[in-house]
């Protein structure tokens, strides 16, 4: 399992910035009211309000914000203010020297997948996949608030709907993954990820119904799906398809690349691009019991 970073408590500090698009300071607003009501003191990075292009600030300038922000030993928690792209275009030139020596929370989720995958597979550090800042206004209250319940180190419990096409069983292990594109684009390249033995989730947004076929067979064929001790499904929203139709949806698809395995299965699991984004400490040992559907 990897390790924890410390958790927050009244009066420490965190760091809003952004690795990926651009977002103003105004949009941040409320998010910096809500973390002062906590009792935190938050650091505005240079990222923000910032533009290039799309992204906020050029690649240069995002990686120093993250590398000050990670380097940072006042710096308890570092907050992904939104997502978009951009993210990878700064990952390769991290220094996690100072990082590894006293760890802080990683929090944010859809392009900051990278990040995820970067720190817990070869920092062996735990992140935590939740909503970002430019988020909140459409994120359910209480999945903003199992945010701070996390942070500041309260034991968190789902209980959430059965699905009917979930695999039944126990889910026991270390859960890492986030948006299955970005895992699809790191999958061979040196900031690849290891889900032997783990417990994979996976969530999506806005793609065509043969855009997750391909990236579930690429995760298939590259061994990804092999050995895994359970498979957690979140949100795949917004999905799209063609003239002629794939003729499964993105559920149907993802079920159909795992039926060879017996590991349990969760669907509709309350995390990704919908409103109750709930939290999850990517790094860390879950236990989920699936039970079957009544009929």
């Amino acid at each position: 399992m990897a390790l924890a970073p410390e958790f927050l408590k009244k009066d420490d500090t965190v760091y809003l910035l952004s690795t990926a698009r651009k977002i103003s300071l105004i949009d941040l607003q409320a998010a910096i009211g809500m973390f002062e009501s906590w009792g935190l003191k938050v650091i505005v990075g240079k990222t923000i309000g910032t533009e290039e292009n799309q992204f906020a600030g050029s690649d240069t300038l995002r990686l120093s914000d993250f590398q000050t922000a990670i380097d940072d030993p006042e710096v308890k928690a570092v907050f992904c203010a939104r997502g978009g792209y951009g993210t990878v275009r700064m990952i390769d030139k991290i220094d996690f020297t100072e990082f590894t020596k006293k760890p802080k929370w990683v929090v944010g989720f859809s392009d900051v997948t990278f990040l995820h995958s970067l720190i817990n597979n070869q920092v062996n550090i735990q992140t935590l996949h939740a909503a970002m800042p430019s988020t909140y206004k459409t994120t359910e209250p209480e999945a903003i608030a199992e945010i701070g319940k996390v942070l500041f180190g309260e034991t968190i419990n789902y209980n959430i709907a059965q699905h009917p096409m979930n695999r039944a069983g126990l889910i026991e292990g270390e859960v890492i993954g986030g948006n299955l594109s970005i895992l699809y684009s790191i999958t061979g390249t040196k900031s690849g990820f290891d889900t032997t033995d783990k417990v994979l989730f996976i969530e999506d947004l806005d793609e065509y119904l043969y855009h997750i076929d391909r990236m579930m067979i690429n995760l298939k064929r590259s061994g990804k799906l092999n050995h895994l001790k359970g498979l957690i499904v979140g949100g795949f929203s917004d999905m799209h398809d063609n003239e002629v139709p794939f003729g499964k949806n993105a559920y149907e698809i993802i079920m159909e690349h795992v039926s060879e395995f017996d590991y349990p299965v969760c669907f509709d699991f309350p995390a990704g691009h919908i409103r109750n984004n709930m939290p999850i400490i990517f790094g860390k040992k879950i236990s989920l019991k699936i039970d079957k559907v009544a009929i």
